[in-house]
């Protein structure tokens, strides 16, 4: 694909949303003959657009492709050609990563930040600043604990929903990393994305 003549057409929503961002910084990290495009209204449309010719990707969730897809994949019709997760999938182990193709350090820093970390705190569940800490703690704990429940999985399961939830502290972690980011990468991801 690195080395294709003909850029393929990937369906997008527009700025602001994964399937514009993250195919946006995977174009400038990695180089990828992809022409973008975007102005559909959800990725149903996309999927619309994919199904009659008009694109012929989107970058999108794996849990979605799962939900939404389910025909396209068990036909062989939609097939996973990378993922823009820090980890391999288990569901998906011979698929690359995005990151392993980035050659230099920015591109990296460009994909951990602009897509990685996009990605792990696009559903957060936050409370307003000021929240005494130990109720932090057991809301913490408590989601935790729910996300671990068996009755719960087993119903996510069904729904083939895949809950890999991050904890509070993790989430934290990133929020506090991304306001500590060198200007110049700032910069570089406004550039990519606008």
């Amino acid at each position: 694909w690195l080395a294709a003549k003909t850029p393929l057409k990937f369906g997008a929503v527009g700025p602001g949303t994964a399937t514009y961002d993250i195919t946006k910084i995977i174009v400038a990290t990695v180089g990828l003959p992809i022409q973008l495009v975007s102005g559909y209204k959800g990725t149903a449309e996309i999927r619309l657009a994919f199904n009659s010719g008009e694109v012929h990707g989107v970058t999108n969730a794996w849990e979605s492709f799962k939900a939404s897809w389910p025909k396209e994949l068990a036909a062989g019709a939609v097939v996973i050609v990378l993922q823009a997760i820090p980890r391999r999938h288990p569901e998906l182990p011979n698929v690359p990563l995005v990151i392993d193709f980035a050659k230099t350090d920015e591109a990296r820093k460009l994909i951990q930040t602009g897509v990685h970390d996009y990605a792990a705190v696009a559903r957060p569940y936050v409370l307003p600043p000021g929240t005494p800490k130990e109720r932090v703690q057991i809301l913490r704990k408590s989601l935790m604990d729910t996300m671990k429940d068996p009755e719960f999985a087993g119903e996510a399961k069904k729904a083939r929903l895949d809950i890999q939830p991050l904890s509070g502290e993790e989430l934290a972690a990133i929020v506090a990393r991304t306001f500590k980011l060198d200007p110049e990468l700032v910069e570089r991801l406004k550039e990519i994305v606008k």
